[in-house]
């Protein structure tokens, strides 16, 4: 059933409250610096010189010279912003009053927001596990109102095959044809091979990978005989979690699980915003704002050491 307009704009004035305006203060306006080379067409290479941003230096060119070289750009006047997004039947679980499918929806929300109100062009690729709804790239609020509504109406699928995320990717990285900003936001429970594909994305593309996450799938608390569910396939078990070795094998198996995510992401050479359900939507975003600062002044450190 398609969602009433009202609840698109509901939500973007909600975002707009809670998220954006708060960023807003953090930020300064200055957005780009959640970014590196956004919306830039590169011009020419000239030696390093202070206060030049390090995340536009040419490791390649450096290397072969000896001699820390920068990569400079013509500035676009507009960015188009893609939001890739999982909606597979995983994505609706939330052990508390929020589910990981309202964290996306508000995070694409209060992203596409920002891109709009600056002049930019937004669009988005819905995953549901079986098919793919690509809204097109536009600007403005009505177009951003639309694209709300779309992933608010999405259907949910009660069951589908295994999310196959490399896929998606695929398909994904061969519809974008111009250099983009892109989010990847998923919780990433996918069969094996994503993250080839999501670093194709990453040479191609100025891309992040927003992962979603739930604490019950970090760790189990004492709640005796739970019946859990596999939210793809459906399939049922019975366990105790009374049974203090059963939660630390499950902790175990999860922690596995945890590195092999960030070993994904590694391999891609893609940085990761980890979005909890149990987190404040614009404390997250702030911290992976600092982490990213955090990363290109040791990168300025370690290039004029």
């Amino acid at each position: 059933m398609p969602a009433s307009p009202r609840q698109a704009e509901a939500l973007l004035q909600r975002v707009e409250w809670t998220v954006v305006r708060r960023l807003d203060g953090a930020l300064q306006g200055n957005y780009r610096t959640l970014f590196r080379g956004a919306g830039l067409d590169f011009a020419d290479l000239r030696e390093y010189q202070a206060h030049d941003d390090v995340r536009h230096i040419d490791w390649n060119v450096t290397a072969r010279t000896q001699v820390p070289h920068v990569r400079i750009f013509h500035e676009d006047r507009e960015v188009t912003a893609w939001f890739l997004l999982d909606l597979s039947p995983s994505v609706d679980f939330g052990s508390g009053d929020t589910n990981k499918r309202q964290v996306l929806t508000e995070f694409t929300a209060a992203l596409a927001r920002i891109f709009v109100y600056h002049g930019n062009k937004v669009g988005a690729i819905l995953f549901d596990g079986v098919d793919e709804l690509i809204v097109p790239a536009r600007s403005g609020r009505r177009h951003l109102l639309h694209l709300i509504d779309k992933v608010l109406s999405h259907p949910r699928r009660l069951r589908a095959p295994q999310t196959d995320l490399g896929g998606f990717f695929h398909r994904a990285g061969s519809a974008l044809k111009r250099r983009s900003i892109v989010f990847a936001v998923s919780d990433f429970v996918s069969l094996p091979g994503w993250q080839s594909s999501l670093g194709a994305l990453a040479r191609r593309h100025e891309a992040v990978a927003v992962r979603l996450v739930d604490p019950l799938e970090q760790a189990l608390p004492d709640l005796g005989l739970l019946a859990i569910e596999d939210a793809e396939t459906g399939e049922q078990l019975l366990v105790d979690t009374g049974d203090r070795t059963f939660r630390d094998r499950f902790s175990a198996l999860a922690g596995q699980w945890e590195e092999e995510i960030v070993d994904g992401f590694n391999q891609a050479g893609i940085d990761a915003l980890e979005l909890s359900t149990a987190d404040d939507l614009a404390d997250a975003i702030l911290r992976f704002v600092t982490m990213r600062r955090i990363s290109a002044s040791g990168a300025i450190a370690g290039a004029t050491a």
